[in-house]
């Protein structure tokens, strides 16, 4: 089995990190840089970076902030947020990014994530898949864009199918549900996705204890596990969330 990862995350906004619950009531968490070489002095396997207001302000990710937080770090930043284009794809690599991730302009062009995969290597494309309980699609879960504000009508499950089938290399999907309230992962839509594909799966959207952290793995079957709000507001460590899973059996690198 490999190592479980830990991905702190900062979402971005106005050139500070932010967290909100269910997208919305955003509060400061931090300057970027500084959260960023904290948290791989902390021992983070990989750093997400979420230009949160991109889409909705219908421009591409804010690079300066990229080039910033990219050059003070070694570990893997995947950079997401705005991204709609094989040139803005490649803007965000070259200011330092390792691996983007897309939502919303893989939703409306599918084939972006086919050209993408085939232009950088599936390893570089992540898919953003964020979702919503919804019983009238089969899986139960509803596909939204545009920062949590627009269902599409899009069954989850079967997107994430075909986003592998289009080269993506890895899923993030985070329920709307479950965003900021420190309740715990949404492990019934975390591993609905999962089981329905081969590639590592992202947990994301509502870590609040160490349980939670072991839930999404055992449970939820995650690879790698993103949290916001506990980190930023320290009210758990990274070290602390290692030492837990490896006390529970899971192989991490501490």
């Amino acid at each position: 089995m490999e190592p479980i990862r830990i991905m702190p995350c900062l979402d971005m906004k106005e050139g500070r990190v932010v967290k909100g619950v269910h997208f919305v009531d955003l509060k400061d968490a931090g300057d970027p840089v500084e959260q960023a070489v904290f948290y791989e002095q902390e021992g983070a396997d990989e750093l997400a970076m979420l230009d949160i207001a991109a889409t909705l302000e219908n421009r591409s990710t804010r690079l300066e902030w990229v080039k910033n937080v990219s050059s003070r770090i070694r570990i893997p930043l995947t950079v997401g947020g705005g991204i709609g284009s094989l040139e803005d794809i490649d803007l965000v690599l070259a200011a330092g990014a390792a691996k983007i991730s897309m939502n919303s302009a893989a939703v409306k062009n599918p084939e972006l994530i086919t050209q993408a995969a085939r232009a950088y290597g599936s390893a570089r494309v992540v898919i953003a898949i964020d979702g919503r309980r919804n019983p009238a699609l089969p899986s139960g879960f509803e596909v939204v864009v545009a920062g949590g504000t627009q269902p599409v009508g899009k069954d989850a499950v079967a997107w994430a199918k075909e986003c592998e089938a289009r080269g993506a290399g890895t899923l993030l999907p985070t329920s709307m549900d479950g965003d900021g309230t420190r309740q715990g992962y949404d492990l019934p839509f975390t591993r609905a996705i999962a089981e329905a594909v081969s590639l590592p799966v992202i947990a994301s959207g509502g870590a609040g204890t160490l349980e939670h952290f072991y839930e999404a793995v055992a449970e939820g079957k995650a690879r790698i596990l993103l949290a916001a709000s506990v980190f930023h507001f320290r009210l758990l460590s990274i070290r602390q969330v290692k030492e837990y899973l490896k006390s529970r059996g899971l192989p991490v690198l501490l």
